[in-house]
């Protein structure tokens, strides 16, 4: 597995190269095999994977056999192709490495086309009911827009990969809109939507379905509910943590009754896929002896600010942070949101686990721009700051690790080896 994705690396010049037409290219050449009979198509800027968690484990409970495809990955490659809720097996991915391989030709293919393309020939061996596919950047061009949905989900539009996509809410909206397909149902998670998203929804025909407009949410004593115009759902909590999952979870229950006939789905299973999808690394809570390690990717501005939402509700009685970010993301706007949550800050560096990885001196001058002379210390990697903060951890102190996918996957690294100990 390693030496076929060490591989991909070096097949494309460009790390990113959004279009359809080399992509489109190999995949008719492979047959261009349908995933499942259903395609949901996830896009947005931030809870796509929660949103995806809730539509594999609300048709988990429904009966129905899915398919999930995800990026990045934190730990392991496999966690990007889901099969009934289980990351595959190298052996189905090598296989499918190959045939694209080998029908490519002199194609260039980029390392999320080679991914996209396998977890399509995957899921087309697989025999699924549903295919749920998210969008890796953007929507229009990406690789995931390949496949027609039959319904699509945009969750939220906020300001990010901006020089790939548009440096306002419209333009970011209006590329990601490009997963609408016409005739079919689009769920617009977002209460006040970018007016680009929903011009460029109609311009492609999409049936809009709009939060606060054509469903519902609301808080209630025993958890929240859910409403359309003919149907009402109790709900209990979600198990994921967020202020901002009951709108994803919401989303997804609108995109599965927008399949109508197609795709039966009982009131129970809505209830139960609420109350067990789980995500790993969206405010992952670990006790460490009398303190807690909250990892969480929150790797953007809108991120940062649900984040700081969350330790504002759940106070601890102190909190420091170890934090890294890539060179194409506002490290002010990450910072901002958590100026008066975080006591103290342990800055690493990133540059070694990516080319896109800021350097310490990039992060400590951004650092010292947007909160100044806080308390912060900076660091070679993520374990090296959490050994230090060890004691303070099993202590009682609140570690809260965030900033980038890397950063989590280096943290929850840490935690399996704190445990071997």
């Amino acid at each position: 597995m390693q030496q076929w994705l060490d591989y991909q690396l070096g097949v494309h010049l460009q790390g990113i190269d959004l279009g359809l037409a080399r992509v489109g290219e190999v995949w008719q050449r492979l047959g261009a095999p349908r995933p499942a009979p259903l395609v949901v198509t996830v896009a947005g800027t931030n809870g796509k994977g929660s949103t995806v968690a809730f539509l594999e484990a609300m048709l988990a409970a429904g009966g129905y056999r899915t398919g999930a495809y995800t990026s990045p990955h934190i730990l392991a490659y496999n966690e990007r192709v889901r099969v009934d809720r289980t990351d595959v097996d190298d052996a189905p991915l090598i296989a499918a490495f190959a045939r694209i391989d080998a029908a490519r030709g002199d194609i260039p293919l980029t390392y999320f086309e080679f991914g996209t393309l396998a977890a399509l020939l995957v899921f087309a061996d697989a025999a699924l009911d549903v295919a749920i596919l998210e969008v890796g950047l953007g929507g229009r061009l990406d690789a995931v827009n390949l496949i027609d949905a039959d319904v699509a989900i945009v969750t939220t539009i906020a300001l990010d990969h901006q020089d790939w996509l548009g440096s306002d809410r419209d333009s970011i909206g209006r590329e990601k809109a490009g997963v609408a397909r016409a005739g079919r149902p689009l769920v617009v998670a977002e209460a006040d939507p970018p007016d680009g998203l929903l011009a460029a929804a109609a311009v492609n025909g999409a049936r809009v379905i709009r939060a606060g407009v054509d469903y519902s949410i609301g808080t209630q004593a025993d958890g929240w509910h859910w409403a359309d115009d003919s149907v009402r759902l109790t709900l209990p909590a979600p198990a994921l943590p967020a202020a901002c999952q009951p709108a994803n979870a919401a989303a997804a229950i609108a995109a599965l009754r927008a399949l109508g006939a197609r795709l039966a789905l009982p009131p129970y299973a809505f209830a139960r896929g609420v109350a067990e999808a789980r995500v790993r690394a969206r405010l992952q809570r670990t006790r460490v002896g009398d303190g807690e390690l909250v990892i969480d990717v929150a790797h953007n501005p809108q991120a940062a600010g649900v984040l700081a939402e969350w330790l504002a509700r759940e106070p601890a009685a102190e909190t420091v942070a170890v934090f890294g970010a890539l060179t194409d993301k506002d490290v002010a706007g990450m910072l901002q949101p958590l100026r008066d949550r975080v006591a103290e800050w342990h800055l690493v560096d990133l540059s070694t686990e990516s080319e896109r990885g800021r350097d310490l001196l990039s992060l400590d001058t951004d650092f010292g721009a947007a909160l100044g002379p806080l308390r912060r210390s900076c660091w070679g990697d993520v374990a090296s700051a959490l050994d230090t903060l060890a004691p303070r951890l099993r202590a009682g102190t609140r570690v809260v690790a965030f900033g980038s996918f890397y950063i989590a996957a280096a943290a929850l690294r840490w935690l399996q080896n704190v445990a071997l100990r």
